[in-house]
């Protein structure tokens, strides 16, 4: 089994301007982070210009896996395709490889047949422009119940159906594969590996939200060692990035002692689970 590529979401450290944000990259030895379109006061929100972007990372010894993330894909519209437009360029010319497209979460949508199609869709819009400027779609299924694309079945089937294996990736999110209780991981087209852990034993699955996720440890109740093991064991040898959203982990006087033992301890986990 190959060793564990760690990446950074910036959702881990989200106080941090993009300069520290890489610095604390760089302390804890990982050269893949993921940037955000939804930090006030932060890139991309600040109007910071991608090529600004580029050189701090370029500086850094930082690759940019991601832009994270053009919101509402799957609802397709001008709109929505202007704004993937604009991300998309800005993903380019900042560096980064890949989008992250997170479906509709609000309830609509969820139809059998409407949702597929809608899928489809707004897939075969995006392929020629994400594949014109050299970038990965990195398709995110959220497992909330209220979800639009709650399972990466309907999406590896989707992206199958418009031939876009070339240009679509999986994301496996580790809290969104256990609310969806899915049990099909697609390690072969998976691009990204998003964890976090669930600590609260109070809160029930259906009732877990973002605001519940916080850094993995030996409390966690969403299984991330075990995910992560049967991804490696199947093939996967891409990055695994931290995204907690938890206001307990954004509070952290400093982030680093506790992603460092967070790495620590899922190294150890995974190694002891192969052995």
């Amino acid at each position: 089994m190959a060793g564990i590529r760690f990446a950074l979401n910036h959702m881990a450290a989200p106080r941090m301007r993009l300069d520290e944000f890489f610095a604390l990259a760089q302390k804890l030895g990982i050269t893949e982070v993921e940037i955000r379109n939804d930090l006030t006061g932060n890139a991309i929100l600040d109007g910071t210009p991608p090529a600004s972007v580029k050189a701090a990372a370029e500086s850094a010894g930082i690759n940019i896996i991601s832009i994270n993330a053009l919101q509402r894909f799957n609802e397709w519209t001008p709109a929505r395709e202007a704004e993937a437009i604009q991300l998309a360029d800005y993903a380019r010319d900042c560096g980064a490889r890949a989008l992250v497209l997170v479906p509709k979460n609000d309830g609509t949508g969820r139809a059998n047949g409407e949702r597929q199609g809608n899928l489809r869709v707004a897939l075969k819009a995006l392929a020629p422009l994400l594949q014109s400027r050299g970038l990965i779609g990195l398709v995110e299924p959220l497992g909330f119940e209220i979800c639009s694309l709650r399972l990466k079945s309907e999406a590896a089937e989707a992206i199958k159906a418009i031939g876009g294996q070339g240009v679509f990736r999986l994301v496996h999110d580790t809290f969104h594969h256990h609310l969806a209780g899915e049990a099909d991981i697609f390690p072969d087209m998976t691009g990204l590996i998003h964890i976090s852990g669930v600590s609260d034993r109070s809160v029930s699955v259906p009732d877990m939200r973002d605001s519940h996720r916080v850094l993995v440890d030996a409390a966690d109740r969403l299984d991330n060692i075990g995910q992560i093991r049967a991804m490696m064991a199947a093939g996967y040898t891409g990055p695994l990035s931290f995204e907690p959203f938890s206001a307990e982990v954004h509070a952290l006087a400093s982030a680093e002692p506790a992603l460092r033992a967070s790495i620590d301890f899922i190294r150890s986990g995974v190694a002891k689970t192969a052995a």
